[in-house]
């Protein structure tokens, strides 16, 4: 007996700006979906779209069967998490980063083993101690990828994520980020240019054109 695949995101006659038209998708549950297609043609829309960040000008989002425009933003936010091509981080130590986003989302700080378990899937091998502005643009992206992987969402989005790493590098970090995902849960969704990137890990493919 086949087993139903359960779709996480769906969208129906979707439009940004009046001018950016989507085609139908579907996003399954628990599994890695690579958003390919050409610059310009609105996958990091799509992921803004996905969080609440943007608002579509048309058409309807469902997140687990639900309209996002009916679900409150912060619940959507935590449960849906972006990370973005521009990285964020405080002034201070790794620890003090972890720390001040915990903080923000009132949650109770990680302890120094469970910190260095996130920081080794994104292959930091630094002190709790490194101050980030001595880390290189690289260690950075790693770095505001463990913190926020280390939250365990529901869905977590990455926006051209390997865009600061060599290539060895970035296929062994992303190994390892869907390794702790499946493991964890958690629905991966990626927008990527690197071909080889999602010929290697992607469950499913969507093109926007």
């Amino acid at each position: 007996m086949f087993k139903i695949e359960e779709i996480i995101f769906k969208t129906k006659n979707l439009v940004f700006n009046d001018s950016i038209h989507f085609p139908n998708i579907n996003i399954p549950k628990n599994k890695v979906t690579f958003i390919v297609g050409k610059s310009g043609a609105g996958k990091t829309t799509l992921l803004k779209m996905f969080n609440g960040t943007l608002t579509q000008s048309n058409g309807d989002i469902f997140y687990n069967n639900t309209n996002i425009l009916d679900i409150e933003t912060i619940k959507l936010r935590k449960e849906v998490l972006l990370i973005s091509q521009t990285v964020f981080l405080f002034d201070g130590t790794i620890r003090d980063n972890f720390k001040e986003f915990y903080s923000y989302r009132q949650e109770k700080a990680l302890e120094n083993s469970k910190i260095k378990l996130f920081l080794d899937i994104c292959h930091l091998d630094f002190s709790l101690e490194k101050n980030c502005n001595e880390m290189s643009g690289g260690e950075k992206q790693r770095l505001y990828i463990a913190i926020y992987l280390s939250f365990k969402p529901k869905v977590i989005m990455l926006d051209e994520p390997t865009s600061a790493l060599d290539e060895e590098n970035s296929h062994e970090i992303i190994k390892n980020i869907l390794s702790f995902s499946k493991e964890n849960g958690i629905t991966v969704i990626i927008v990527s240019h690197d071909k080889k990137l999602s010929e290697v890990f992607a469950d499913n493919t969507v093109l926007i054109e």
